[in-house]
């Protein structure tokens, strides 16, 4: 199926939605300039309260610039951001981008084992990161050069009140400051990046097909892979967005920064499509409810974005409270399945339609949305954006296109789709056709309206909490602990919505399950959200006549017993 020859869902398109957008020609630094001209003094970003305006945030970006050139960042050099959702994140990613250089995200939840494997592979040498991970990077071993780590205290964002409140005056901000430089050799304070003046405005800017961001995306194979997304990739995602918000004004909206922006999703909804519509970024560095509804009272959102348990979170919440949610009028729930009840929930609290998307890193991420229209279909990731080709294949043989209604692997096309994996072409050409079509491993059914609804997942990615979970690296984790022989990891679906983390181990002659130690063991090298929340005993691993283990028969077996 694809859209040139039978475009049957822009009749479905929410009206004044266009089936194609105009491409960009400049780069992100290009529009991010020219928000800070026209919205001036309108505010840009809020955090616990504090704002900052778009000229303010523009004098940061050029300090933060000129800091990292002093450094030594040149056009094409990779930085790494290791940071929360806050102020200093949005002047790092524009100040990286400035240079020409290459902004690669990273979780700031990560162990700094997982940490270290990414930057093996994209040798960052500058790094900016929240000051309560700085030791993981510290941690890296010596063959993994990093000149710079620049320390961000987030506290030092935070209204002077607040910091009062939380009885942490200045003095002793400035202690813990000067403690961590001087215990460091090759760390700065964030304040001192700023502190060497502005970038030259006749510095060149980097061109709309160079290279912006490094993302890295849990693979099926053990080890993420770094999709390069360029200029081009992110402000057209940002474009569709935009033609997909119809209506939306531009510097009128409100958008809530509650999903992460160093994972795709959030960073193209507030960093590029947020900026692009000159919008005020509600910043927020962990999903709390009170703190959403605290700042809502002051700065309520128009748009508000996220996963299916936060709107469940915050609707239940503010109807406890009795706080009014009709402001929100553009939500998109993506990164799992949004349940019906849920819908239903949100949309008696707040002022428009709740819609589900879908996307993946390597689309920047959108790709297919559901319109704000009565047209929506709930139980359906909806259809392709504007400017997006989409086609149905078959599984075992991608050169034939299935019969409308027809399982098969979604591919899909368009400016969106990034430039393949760093230092990877392999993975590439596995993932992306020569003729720019990508390979999303997901199986869908497609109706005759373009309304494409997923039923199987060929990548055998685990979705928790709005994170891809990658069953290879939890398995390799699980091999190491002396007990276990042999691990299959699996998710088990939830009733709200995503998965849960369950691992069957092969137990060596002798040993015993201990969940807790298993876990405990998984801790200690990977992020939280992917230790496993269930571990059962299983005699023997099924596996295929080539020796593989077959995670869907483990899955099928062991689903229900957990």
């Amino acid at each position: 199926m694809d859209n040139t020859a039978a475009p049957a869902w822009v009749a479905n398109y929410q009206p004044g939605v266009p089936a194609q957008i105009e491409l960009p020609t400049q780069s992100l630094s290009h529009m991010f300039e020219r928000s800070v001209r026209e919205a001036g003094q309108s505010p840009a970003t809020e955090f616990f309260g504090r704002q900052v305006s778009y000229a303010q945030l523009g004098e940061q970006v050029l300090q933060a610039a000129e800091g990292l050139r002093k450094l030594g960042v040149k056009a094409g050099d990779r930085v790494a951001l290791i940071l929360p959702n806050c102020p200093q994140h949005v002047v790092a990613f524009y100040a990286v981008l400035r240079l020409g250089a290459v902004v690669v995200e990273h979780n700031p939840l990560y162990t700094s084992r997982e940490l270290r494997h990414q930057f093996e592979d994209h040798q960052a040498r500058v790094v900016i990161a929240w000051d309560k991970v700085v030791s993981s990077v510290q941690k890296f071993p010596a063959d993994v050069q990093i000149d710079t780590i620049i320390a961000v205290n987030l506290l030092e964002a935070f209204p002077a009140v607040k910091r009062m409140a939380l009885n942490l005056p200045l003095k002793k901000l400035r202690e813990t400051k000067k403690s961590l430089t001087a215990a460091t050799t090759g760390t700065m304070a964030w304040k001192q990046l700023l502190a060497s003046g502005s970038l030259d405005a006749e510095h060149p800017f980097p061109a709309v097909q160079d290279l912006a961001v490094i993302q890295y995306t849990s693979g099926t194979t053990g080890r993420p892979k770094g999709a390069m997304l360029t200029h081009f990739n992110l402000y057209s995602n940002a474009l569709q967005g935009e033609a997909w918000m119809e209506g939306a004004q531009q510097g009128k909206e409100i958008l809530y920064a509650i999903l992460p922006m160093f994972h795709a999703f959030g960073m193209t909804l507030y960093l590029t499509f947020g900026v692009k519509k000159q919008g005020l970024l509600v910043l927020f560095p962990k999903f709390d409810p009170q703190l959403i509804l605290d700042a809502w009272k002051k700065s309520p959102a128009t748009v508000y974005c996220a996963v299916p348990p936060i709107y469940e979170r915050t609707a239940m919440a503010a109807k406890e409270q009795g706080i009014s949610l009709r402001s929100a009028k553009y939500c998109i729930s993506g990164a799992m399945n949004l349940p019906d009840h849920v819908v239903e929930l949100w949309e008696s609290m707040s002022g428009g339609l709740l819609v589900e998307g879908y996307g993946m890193t390597e689309s920047s991420p959108v790709a297919l949305g559901n319109p704000f229209h009565p047209s929506r279909r709930n139980g359906t990731i909806g259809v392709p954006f504007p400017s997006t080709l989409m086609k149905v294949v078959d599984v075992d043989d991608p050169s034939r296109e299935v019969a409308q209604g027809e399982p098969g692997e979604l591919l899909i096309k368009g400016p969106q789709v990034f430039a393949g994996y760093w230092n990877n072409p392999e993975e590439t050409a596995k993932t992306l056709t020569e003729d720019g079509w990508l390979h999303t491993g997901d199986v869908v059914t497609v109706d005759e309206d373009g309304f494409t609804q997923i039923v199987d997942r060929a990548k055998e990615l685990i979705i928790t909490g709005g994170f891809n979970v990658s069953p290879s690296e939890v398995e390799n984790a699980l091999r190491q602990h002396a007990d276990v022989a042999d691990a299959a990891v699996f998710g088990k679906a939830l009733e709200r919505g995503g998965e849960m983390v369950v691992a069957a181990v092969q137990l060596d002659e002798g040993a015993t399950l201990d969940e807790a130690a298993l876990r405990e063991h998984c801790r200690g090298q990977l992020a939280a959200y992917k230790v496993p929340k269930r571990i059962v005993a299983i005699d023997e691993m099924p596996r295929s006549m080539l020796g593989k283990i077959l995670r869907k028969q483990v899955r099928e077996e062991f689903s229900d017993k957990v």
